[in-house]
C-alpha cells in the first residue's frame, strides 16, 4: 500500500508509466477522477480524486527531481502531447541492440532542410518552401506527410488558395519539444554551427598531428636506406656525382 505522503506522486508514476503514449496533465487528472468513481469503497483511491492540475504538475516536478539525484537510467520527458517515461540516451548504445531492426530511416539533407524551413515559417505554402530552397519540393514534401512530421493546415488567403504545411504533434514528440518556443533561435544556431566548426578543425589539427610524425619517420626511414645502399655500393656514388660538362677546347683536342 502507498504510503499518504507519497500516494499522488507514485500514483501518477505508475500512470506515466503504463501510458502508451504522452500523457497530459488533464488526461491524468480525469483517470484519478474515473478510479474515484468507480472504487467508491476505497479511501485511497477516493482521497486522489479531487487532485488539481498544479498538484499533478508539482508531483511530476518531484518525480523528475527523484530520479536526477538518484542516478537512474530513465527520465520523465516533456512534450507538446504530456509526460512519457524514457531511458536516458546515455544507454542508447546498449538498448539499440535489443531493437536492431527497429532503427527509423534518417532523413536526407534535404528533407532535414524543407522540415526546418515548415517549423520556424508555419503555415507556410509549397511555393514559399520553394523560394527559399531554390528547388521543387514535391517528393521531399511526401515523405514528411507519410512520417506525420507536416500536415496540412488549410488554404492560405491569396489566389489559387494554395495549401498550407505546418508541423504536427507527432514532430513536437519526436523531437521532444514541449511548444514551438523551445526552437533553436537565430542565435542559437549560429552558436552550434561555431561549436561545429571548431569541432572538425581541432579534429582536423590533430588528425595533422598524429600524421606528421609518421610521416617524419618515413622520410628519416628513406634516408637511412638511402645511406646505407650508398655505403654499401660506392659505385652509387660515383654515379650519381655531377660529371662536368665538356668545353668546345676539350672536344677540339679529342
Amino acid at each position: 500500500m502507498i504510503t499518504d505522503a507519497n500516494a499522488l506522486k507514485h500514483t501518477i508514476e505508475a500512470i506515466i508509466f503504463a501510458s502508451e503514449k504522452p500523457i497530459s496533465a488533464p488526461e491524468i487528472v480525469a483517470a484519478l477522477r474515473g478510479a474515484a468513481e468507480v472504487a467508491k469503497e476505497n479511501p485511497d483511491v477516493v482521497a486522489l480524486g479531487g487532485v488539481k492540475e498544479n498538484e499533478v504538475f508539482d508531483a511530476v516536478d518531484a518525480l523528475s527531481v527523484e530520479y536526477s539525484e538518484s542516478g537512474r537510467s530513465f527520465v520523465i520527458r516533456e512534450t507538446a502531447a504530456g509526460w512519457q517515461l524514457v531511458t536516458s540516451a546515455a544507454f542508447g548504445p546498449w538498448l539499440r541492440q535489443l531493437y536492431p531492426e527497429s532503427k527509423p530511416p534518417r532523413m536526407s539533407a534535404p528533407a532535414l532542410e524543407t522540415l526546418a524551413i515548415i517549423a520556424y515559417r508555419q503555415p507556410v505554402t509549397r511555393g514559399d518552401i520553394e523560394a527559399v530552397r531554390g528547388v521543387s519540393v514535391d517528393g521531399v514534401m511526401q515523405t514528411l506527410l507519410d512520417r506525420n512530421l507536416v500536415r496540412i493546415a488549410g488554404r492560405a488567403d491569396i489566389p489559387g488558395r494554395p495549401l498550407l504545411y505546418e508541423t504536427t504533434h507527432f514532430f513536437m514528440e519526436h523531437f521532444g519539444l514541449r511548444d514551438l518556443d523551445e526552437l533553436p533561435n537565430a542565435g542559437e544556431l549560429r552558436r552550434a554551427a561555431e561549436v561545429v566548426a571548431e569541432h572538425h578543425a581541432a579534429k582536423s589539427a590533430a588528425d595533422a598531428a598524429l600524421t606528421e610524425p609518421e610521416t617524419q619517420a618515413n622520410d628519416e626511414g628513406v634516408s637511412q636506406q638511402l645511406d646505407q645502399t650508398t655505403l654499401d655500393n660506392p659505385s652509387v656514388a660515383e654515379d650519381d656525382a655531377e660529371v662536368p660538362e665538356k668545353s668546345d677546347d676539350q672536344d677540339g683536342l679529342s
